[in-house]
């Protein structure tokens, strides 16, 4: 028999407005604490340099974080150019220098579009891909470079929202794009091209999935509430986990129907005409988790929530 989690069982989701300096994880880790949950966990580790859009899952919603994490995201971010690190952030050491005065709106447009739509991109050494079950971040500390494969990315929207010209330009850019994608390799990429080098000198992640930057939740009102002891206000805060999976298509099953589903067992829907992944909802309209459309209008059980 496992051992019984401490904390309190609660569910949902959280959109934290992750402040800079922290990891993810430790950012999690702090929320956790604060509502005093029995289990949480993040959707997709942003850099320490990053603020923005984190979902943090608790309870029964860490059973779907996958597909926040496979969702698309959008930023914000300020480039610099004319100056590299060895991050590719702000957070790193200078390793080049050179003269971005040069440097143009309309050439930055022009550029900027050759990197919209499917491309091809490297992952940085300081990111936290494993190797050999390491984190590349711990070689690339060490001083090692490893080689890395170039993984197919989509950017859907990359526009310049602002452009300052100087020795050290600076552009404002807004993108959106699929799980995966590194702004910063972005960065990199973009002061390759135009031959005077770049790094991100901030980042905010502006969406993940459905969710936006307006719905989120600063670490200090989340303090505030537990110094408190308003349990009641943090948890009005939590948003149900199947707003999160609102893209995926839905079935309501009957009684006799949820009920066989709930045992593990695959039930007949009329209703179920295509195949593939579905949000599944018992006849009183309550979420009871994801399934599976089969070929022979059933519908199998994949991942169910437990307190029903």
């Amino acid at each position: 028999m496992g051992r019984k989690r401490k904390g309190r069982d609660i569910s949902g989701i959280l959109l934290l407005d992750k402040p800079p300096g922290r990891t993810s994880n430790s950012a999690m880790v702090v929320c956790r604490a604060i509502y005093n949950a029995a289990k949480a966990g993040h959707t997709g580790a942003l850099d320490p340099l990053a603020t923005g859009v984190l979902p943090v899952c608790f309870g029964e919603a860490t059973k779907f974080s996958q597909y926040l994490l496979d969702a698309d995201k959008a930023y914000r971010s300020t480039f610099v150019f004319g100056q590299q690190t060895n991050t590719a952030d702000a957070d790193g050491e200078v390793i080049a220098e050179a003269d971005a005065s040069d440097l143009t709106e309309a050439l930055l447009n022009e550029r900027i579009a050759d990197f919209r739509g499917d491309i091809e991109q490297v992952p940085p050494m300081y990111s936290a891909l494993k190797k050999d079950g390491r984190p590349l971040y711990e070689l690339a500390r060490k001083g090692i470079e490893i080689e890395r494969q170039a993984r197919p990315v989509t950017i859907y929207e990359y526009e310049l929202e602002h452009f300052e010209p100087g020795v050290q330009a600076k552009a404002v850019v807004r993108v959106r794009c699929s799980k995966g994608t590194y702004i910063r390799s972005l960065a990199e990429d973009l002061g390759q091209q135009l031959g005077v080098g770049a790094h991100v000198a901030t980042l905010r992640r502006i969406a993940a999935g459905p969710f936006t930057e307006q719905g989120v939740v600063s670490l200090d009102v989340l303090q505030q509430l537990r110094d408190a002891e308003d349990f009641a206000g943090l948890d009005t805060l939590l948003i149900p986990v199947e707003q999160a999976l609102g893209h995926l298509p839905a079935i309501h099953l009957g009684d006799s129907a949820a009920h066989f589903l709930r045992q593990g067992q695959a039930v007949f829907h009329p209703g179920a005409g295509q195949s593939g992944t579905t949000t599944l909802f018992d006849h009183q309209g309550r979420f009871m988790g994801i399934g599976e459309i089969l070929d022979d209008f059933r519908v199998k059980p994949r991942r169910l929530i437990a307190n029903m």
